[in-house]
């Protein structure tokens, strides 16, 4: 992960090769590229990736190397993917998602937490946990049901298909797609509003925002950290594993 630090902290995915996807150590750079955020000092942080990807969620090879307990399971999904939502959800200043190339996973859901999300036309967006026999995390169980409604979280994260941006847009996961050459000028042009804004104020309205959704986030990320720990026991995790690395259709009858 390559983090550039000024009044922006520019936060850059670098593992193209595998189209960004997301490890333990990935979420853990995220985690700590995201820290010591001071609305004195920083206007507002941008999350991107490098290459033809955004991020492309979880990393099947890590997954099929993964061996642990239970116990370990859900401590480890609290960690790092419960981490990643907790701080962009606590950041306190404004977080932008430069999506530059498919969010899927992981990646999707942070697209989904963060303050505002622009995305190449090209890319394309999914909540795809169910095509390896996985629940929803890194927050997405959380928040896309508050971004987006519940029936169309049901649709993304039952099916596991893929959107395009312009439906991503329609449905509020991000704020706008526009044409892959014009992200760039998108996104400093709202970086360049908020250098504008008193951003110690914009803290405060971000925590109060966020405080009254509801039910805290924090008891969602619990509920999901649960329910991806009993995912990760259960056959039809082992079949999309296999299948992916297989190079054929899971078969999850």
């Amino acid at each position: 992960m390559h983090v550039d630090d000024g009044d922006v902290r520019a936060i850059t995915f670098d593992r193209p090769q595998s189209y960004n996807a997301m490890t333990g150590a990935v979420a853990r750079d995220l985690i700590e590229a995201m820290e010591g955020l001071d609305p004195a000092t920083h206007d507002a942080v941008v999350v991107t990736g490098e290459g033809d990807a955004f991020s492309s969620g979880g990393d099947i090879d890590a997954m099929a190397d993964r061996d642990e307990t239970a116990l370990e399971a859900h401590e480890r999904v609290q960690e790092t993917l419960g981490g990643v939502a907790e701080s962009i959800l606590e950041a306190p200043v404004p977080v932008i998602a430069r999506v530059n190339g498919d969010a899927v996973g992981a990646g999707m859901a942070i697209a989904a937490l963060a303050d505002f999300a622009y995305a190449a036309e090209s890319a394309r967006f999914g909540a795809s946990f169910v095509n390896v026999g996985l629940v929803p995390d890194a927050g997405t169980t959380a928040i896309l049901p508050r971004v987006i409604g519940l029936r169309k979280t049901k649709d993304l994260a039952f099916t596991g298909r893929l959107i395009p941006a312009s439906k991503a847009a329609e449905w509020d996961v991000i704020n706008e797609a526009v044409p892959d050459a014009d992200l760039d000028e998108r996104v400093d042009s709202l970086l360049s509003t908020l250098a504008e804004r008193p951003t110690e104020t914009i803290a405060l309205t971000k925590r109060a925002i966020h405080g009254n959704l509801g039910r805290s986030w924090q008891d969602g990320l619990e509920r999901e950290a649960h329910y991806q720990t009993l995912a990760y026991g259960t056959d039809a995790h082992a079949e999309g594993v296999a299948a992916f690395l297989e190079g054929r259709s899971p078969d999850f009858e």
